[in-house]
């Protein structure tokens, strides 16, 4: 056979040639127990690794199986994109951003890479994302005002994640922030190309629009005590950041040269700077590292003085933007050195490519020795190559050299900064202290999330606010928490799923019955284990899907001689028709996507849908279990894993 002549390949076998699922020393009991069990089907839902693995705590089987169009929306006419959207934001109000710069761990454990690649979570995000403020979709309002007052500290995705779910639940917010604007280190830490501002200032306005309040360059610990948010608020949740960077901890560091990551960002995106030094050297390995150099490839060195530029011409009225405009511009010359070997670099692959293709110079394998410098003044940064002993370096000897530089760039990690008033919350290494449900440890009615506890994501800034503003909910409200789910993310609810469409059980009339296959007051078998399972690969039926490649975001690639001055965004968003085909190539890890493998196999015919108009998401199959043997085939067919083999009656 000519194999061109089928594009569909193989993916998945259950057994190799040779290899046998019977065991011989117990194939006689197997023979006699094959075709009937005590076991009957039972509808398990468990949650899919993408959802585990994301830190906001997305719905993202939910929401991919709206776009494929399994799951359509309660309310009629309403465009699929908006019932998406709504879904999304009940764990994440940032899905344009989100789509576009979170590194996707969701799509690392997704388990359609055990048939061929990933599903496209983030693209199918931006997609819904830009769509939703392309057709000024908004927040859900508070259904009603509880009368509580919270404080929200910081501005940044943490606290604009907290400030909109707590706003939803009905309480008085207000945010206080020391920037002139909002948005934290997605304005200030990622620079504009990755994270366009006008869909990030629209995602902001939205949760504004729900009637969060704003206090704009006010520092807390300095323009407002804590004592006085605690005698004006009901609850205060603290989402500083990690404002602080991490200087380098070698000999020569405090020169002119010298400067962190997250100051070097944040003064740019402040529009404070617009040339930097013709040779950087900048030391990390993680996304902040690879922001640092580009960004320096892209502003070049200023090589020719205009006199409007220099100190005490200010007089002359010109805009430094304007000036800098004007002046001869030359290549910067940015090298980004790293521990670890390039492939072990925190930072995300496409990022580094890019990085590469603009000319960004990558020294993997190497670490920091001294800071030279001659008159004050950073000269060069000596090195040596070196190897991992787990997080420690291990220089190698003999290895030593020097990269001639005049600029030092340390983006080795961050730190809250508490100090002027803060210093309370302080536990000794510059984060907040806080117990497994956020709140403060040793304070009363003080909750905290993101950065200022561990940096990380900001995904995961985002979740900490949601989880937090839960527990602050329910703290409000009188209801001690102490704990949380296992797997904490936003699961499928089944209840909420047939209440919103007008399916829900009867009311339980507290009379023994024994069994539940033909009562209306219980779901017929059905059994939820989101919260503390995550579906394997291997408990899917991974025959049942071909190969199916991925639909990939277009990238506008910058080279090295045309990345001066270029801030324009990097990625084209998915087409509607993209969109819906990643939906489709989702495998519904631990929820029934309606494929009938389970009814079309059943030798006794004991499987059967559910009628027209009583289905709903999850509840497409029901079985007849005065048919049922229990020969476990539709377990053996179910793509999903959503059918497991218990106890029926």
């Amino acid at each position: 056979m000519n194999e061109n002549a089928n594009p569909k390949k193989l993916t998945f076998r259950r057994f190799k040639s040779g290899e046998s699922m019977w065991k011989w020393g117990d194939l006689q009991e197997k023979i006699f127990t094959a075709d009937k069990s005590h076991k009957c089907p039972t509808y398990v839902h468990r949650a899919p690794p993408c959802q585990a693995g994301c830190p906001s705590g997305h719905d993202i089987r939910g929401w991919l199986a709206i776009a494929r169009g399994m799951d359509k929306s309660p309310v009629a006419g309403q465009a699929w994109q908006q019932y998406a959207f709504e879904r999304m934001v009940e764990a994440n109000p940032f899905p344009s951003v989100m789509g576009r710069v979170c590194p996707a761990p969701c799509e690392d454990g997704c388990n359609r890479n055990e048939v061929d690649e990933f599903v496209g979570i983030n693209a199918v995000e931006q997609y819904v994302g830009d769509w939703a403020i392309d057709n000024g979709m908004k927040l859900p309002a508070p259904a009603a005002e509880t009368g509580k007052s919270v404080a929200v500290v910081g501005g940044g995705p943490a606290g604009l994640a907290a400030a909109a779910f707590l706003r939803r639940s009905g309480h008085a917010v207000t945010i206080y922030e020391a920037h002139d604007r909002l948005g934290g280190m997605m304005r200030f830490g990622i620079p504009g190309y990755r994270t366009p501002r006008d869909r990030l200032d629209a995602e902001i306005g939205r949760i504004l629009d729900t009637g969060v309040e704003a206090k704009l360059n006010c520092r807390v610990g300095t323009d407002v005590t804590i004592e006085a948010l605690e005698a004006k608020h009901d609850a205060i949740f603290w989402a500083l950041g990690a404002q602080k960077g991490r200087p380098l901890p070698v000999p020569g560091w405090d020169v002119e040269g010298c400067i962190t990551g997250v100051e070097f960002l944040d003064a740019f995106n402040q529009g404070w700077v617009f040339s930097t030094a013709p040779r950087v050297v900048v030391v990390g390995g993680g996304d902040t590292s690879i922001d640092v150099a580009s960004v320096a490839r892209r502003l070049g060195h200023i090589s020719a003085e205009a006199v409007k530029d220099r100190a005490g011409a200010e007089n002359l009225g010109f805009a430094a933007h304007d000036v800098a405009g004007t002046m001869a511009r030359g290549g910067v010359q940015a090298t980004l050195t790293s521990l670890f070997p390039m492939s072990q670099m925190t930072a995300a692959e496409r990022e580094r490519e890019d990085a590469l293709r603009e000319g960004v110079d990558i020294r993997d394998g190497v670490m920091p020795l001294e800071v030279l410098s001659k008159d004050g003044k950073v000269t060069g940064l000596r090195m040596c190559k070196c190897t991992m002993k787990g997080m420690v370096p291990m220089p190698i000897e003999g290895t030593e050299f020097t990269l001639e530089c005049d600029m030092v760039v340390s983006a080795i990690g961050q730190m809250g900064d508490l100090a002027e008033g803060l210093e309370s919350l302080d536990n000794g290494r510059g984060f907040i202290g806080v117990d497994g449900v956020y709140k403060v440890k040793g304070k009363d009615k003080h909750f905290a999330g993101g950065d200022v506890l561990r940096p990380h994501l900001l995904t995961t800034a985002i979740g900490h606010g949601r989880i937090a503003s839960q527990v602050i909910d329910a703290f409000l409200a009188g209801d001690g928490l102490d704990k949380r789910p296992k797997v904490d993310v936003n699961q499928f609810r089944l209840l909420e799923e047939l209440h919103q469409r007008g399916l829900e059980p009867d009311p339980y009339d507290h009379l023994q019955a024994r069994g539940t296959s033909s009562a209306k007051f219980a779901v017929h078998n059905y059994e939820d284990r989101g919260a503390s399972h995550v579906i394997p690969h291997d408990d899917l039926f991974k025959g049942h899907f071909q190969n199916d490649p991925r639909e990939h975001r277009q990238e506008i690639h910058v080279d090295a001689a045309n990345v001066i001055g270029n801030f324009d965004e990097r990625i084209t968003g998915l087409t509607e028709e993209q969109a819906r085909h990643e939906g489709k190539r989702c495998m519904s890890c631990g929820m029934c996507f309606e494929c009938d493998n389970c009814v079309i196999y059943c030798p006794q015919t004991a499987v059967e849908r559910v009628p027209k108009k009583e289905r709903a998401l999850g509840r497409y199959v029901t079985t007849d279990y005065a048919k049922c043997v229990g020969c476990h085939i539709c377990k053996d067919v179910c793509p999903t894993g959503y059918i497991q083999m218990g106890l029926g009656e």
